[in-house]
């Protein structure tokens, strides 16, 4: 699968109107308050548009979403009931943050959207499908269900878009995504959007798109600096007393934490309860209904600190992100990538701040972190505190947290 041509390539256009939009979409866009196009959006909805297979390689939060929110828009035919596109995306919530998009640049057209996630009514999901729905989204679980049940008629798709491929294929999807695939159209066209292109998701794109074109944009070293990188060296037995310490240092607007598992997400959020207001979990044990309310606290910014795993941080897409912590070192580099996405957003003009708390038995991990960005993280030390052991004992090391938490 050739992604790169040798030949010189002109800069991408920096506005809307030179991507080839409709009159109708311009003006939508407009009203929304989108402005100009993102790398991403530039490069990407031109070749969407074409009606090739196009696979787009970016980082999170840098407007991947409307890149192929807008092609979908612009290929249907919103006068007919039948499924004319269908979006696969890794978790519930990021499933309902690309039907918030596609809505939203709908404008006044009448594109029926469904969600079909699990943890969800079916019986809502099937009255919609019978009611007529143009653009479906969903996770593979529940696509494989409804289309079981015959509910789900993709006979009549136009485009197939697989969000977050990479992720979908970490948590196990692709078997499912295949068995979903193979229900298309050969006609479809399918596009392929991913932060990271390890060799597994190049070898879905192989066997199911038609001579796709790509478009690449990972390393763009402007996206990079928008996000200030940081190690802190740490003994694990003290990575709560360290991050108490920096977020009482930083005073982050919005802050993420990131832990390995959802149980050291539930004893870290657990250390917090009470001592300090406005801290949340979430995690794929918590019920949905949990999930849904927490999501919507924090992205109205009434939960200032949330906690999370990386499955349901990658559904994570909130303007307010000031600060990343990865309280536990992530378990591949590519996963590091896509935590450190969720700051540094688009609509901030301030770069956010990402700090990893690394023991001193993973600087291996460290350096694998800093050779998949290629970038060096500069260390990170606050002033008064010992983050690793030595020899001399510290008296009222417990009460000094707790005080700190209390200025946090």
């Amino acid at each position: 699968m050739e992604h790169d041509s040798k030949e010189p390539v002109a800069p991408p256009p920096a506005r809307f109107e030179d991507l080839g939009l409709s009159d109708d979409m311009l003006d939508i866009l407009e009203d929304v308050g989108y402005e100009s196009p993102s790398p991403i959006q530039a490069s990407f909805i031109p070749l969407a548009l074409s009606g090739v297979d196009c696979t787009g390689q970016a980082r999170t939060g840098t407007g991947k979403t409307a890149a192929f929110a807008i092609p979908i828009l612009e290929t249907i035919d919103p006068e007919s009931d039948v499924t004319q596109a269908l979006v696969l995306c890794p978790t519930r919530e990021l499933s309902e943050q690309v039907a918030n998009e596609i809505m939203k640049l709908r404008g006044n057209r009448d594109v029926r959207c469904a969600v079909l996630v699990g943890g969800r009514p079916i019986n809502k999901q099937l009255n919609e499908l019978r009611q007529g729905v143009i653009v479906a989204i969903g996770t593979p679980g529940r696509v494989i269900d409804l289309l079981t049940r015959r509910a789900l008629d993709l006979s009549k798709l136009k485009m197939v878009v697989l969000d977050e491929a990479d992720r979908m294929l970490d948590i196990g999807f692709r078997p499912d995504i295949e068995k979903i695939l193979k229900r298309c159209p050969e006609s479809r066209q399918t596009l392929l959007l991913t932060a990271t292109l390890p060799p597994p998701v190049e070898r879905l794109a192989r066997r199911y798109m038609r001579d796709p074109q790509g478009v690449d944009l990972s390393k763009d070293a402007v996206v990079v600096q928008t996000i200030d990188q940081y190690f802190c060296t740490v003994d694990e037995d003290r990575k709560f007393g360290l991050l108490v310490r920096l977020l009482a240092r930083e005073r982050p607007q919005q802050a993420l934490i990131f832990t390995r598992t959802k149980r050291g997400a539930d004893r870290l959020f657990n250390k917090f309860y009470g001592r300090l207001p406005n801290v949340e979990a979430i995690h794929g044990d918590l019920p949905q209904k949990q999930r849904d309310r927490v999501m919507q606290s924090f992205r109205d910014g009434k939960i200032r600190m949330l906690i999370a795993t990386d499955v349901v941080g990658r559904g994570i897409d909130v303007s307010g992100i000031s600060h990343i912590i990865n309280y536990d070192v992530p378990e591949s580099c590519d996963d590091y990538v896509h935590r450190i996405g969720r700051t540094g957003r688009l609509s901030s003009d301030e770069p956010g701040r990402a700090f990893t708390f690394v023991t001193r038995q993973q600087g291996k991990e460290l350096t694998n972190i800093e050779m998949r960005i290629n970038k060096l993280l500069e260390s990170f030390h606050i002033d008064g505190y010992e983050p690793c052991r030595d020899d001399r004992r510290r008296n009222g090391r417990a009460a000094s947290e707790g005080s700190d938490i209390a200025s946090a």
